[in-house]
């Protein structure tokens, strides 16, 4: 083959592979609104799936696959699951989440730590560690990189408590439990408002979601946002005009919450236990959601981007 074929073969591969991009990023677009489909085979992951979160380049990366101590990825428009890493003997982890400089966090509620791998890499190295932990369970991102673990007391007497995570000057993770005006119920999922001001938790022995201002390390001026009947309620996540997207678990459902409490839509979906949610896609407005019912990861569709994608890539939303 001469150069000016190899060349032109290049030329005519990367227009291929460009083609194939835009084309996902339309089909993308055309989907239905608020119509759920699985994406990934049943059983890839244990019933342990959970703490979905997605990187800048549009990767998904789920805990549990295929066995307890792994994370997944689901390449940016794939449908099936690959090994990205593996916690150290004896850590499960559950919550992550991405900081701007594309650093991977996760909580290892076994063994008490926020780890973190660098952007790059696949080893993790311990960002945070306290004996005081009960089990991090889920996380939320701050646009400078503060860290808010939920970290619930599912043992008699049941309760919870929320951890604020900073960075310190060597790299590593400073962390303090919030102190609250009010009982804290057992604390599950968590995000926060699109100007930050605003930390939500979902409580799963109480089924409901409260708000709280944020005032350093306090958490201030408690608001029940909203509370349901039954079916216990898990992981939540925020758009960009602060509805929250919250995973009830055992309804089968999405439940789609205005900031002022009001259930605007409820999404049903493929299997019946979600567990947690997170935002991504080209633009933002794809919700992935992991099933521990069939052990997969289904999406849908939504009108508007989340917070964290627009946070991660300014100028995308």
């Amino acid at each position: 083959m001469t150069t000016i074929e190899r060349g032109a073969k290049l030329v005519a591969t990367y227009l291929i592979a460009c083609a194939v991009f835009f084309a996902g990023q339309s089909n993308a677009a055309e989907d239905p609104l608020f119509v759920s489909k699985r994406i990934t085979p049943q059983g890839e992951y244990t019933p342990g799936i959970e703490g979905p979160a997605v990187d800048a380049s549009g990767n998904l990366y789920v805990v549990n696959f295929q066995q307890s101590g792994s994370i997944g990825k689901v390449a940016a428009g794939a449908s099936q699951s690959q090994l990205f890493a593996l916690l150290p003997v004896g850590s499960i982890g559950n919550g992550i989440r991405f900081d701007r400089g594309g650093r991977m966090y996760v909580a290892d509620f076994k063994k008490h730590n926020v780890w973190v791998i660098e952007r790059g890499e696949t080893t993790p190295q311990v960002y945070f560690h306290s004996d005081r932990f009960n089990q991090p369970n889920d996380l939320a991102i701050a646009a400078d990189g503060t860290l808010y673990a939920s970290d619930p007391q599912f043992a008699s007497p049941a309760g919870g408590q929320i951890w604020r995570i900073t960075r310190g000057a060597d790299g590593k993770g400073r962390g303090e439990v919030m102190s609250s005006t009010r009982r804290l119920g057992v604390t599950n999922g968590i995000d926060l408002s699109p100007d930050g001001a605003t930390l939500y938790v979902s409580e799963s022995n109480s089924r409901q979601v409260w708000a709280y201002r944020l005032d350093g390390s306090k958490l201030l001026d408690p608001r029940l946002v909203r509370g349901f009947a039954d079916f216990e309620v898990d992981g939540l996540r925020t758009d960009l005009d602060g509805r929250i997207y919250l995973a009830r678990l055992s309804a089968g459902k999405i439940a789609i919450i205005g900031a002022d409490g009001s259930l605007q839509r409820e999404v049903p979906l493929n299997g019946k236990q979600p567990t947690n949610l997170t935002f991504g896609g080209p633009d933002g407005k794809t919700v992935f959601v992991t099933q521990k019912e069939g052990r997969f990861i289904e999406a849908f569709r939504v009108d508007r981007p989340g917070r964290e994608p627009c946070l991660q890539v300014p100028g995308r939303c």
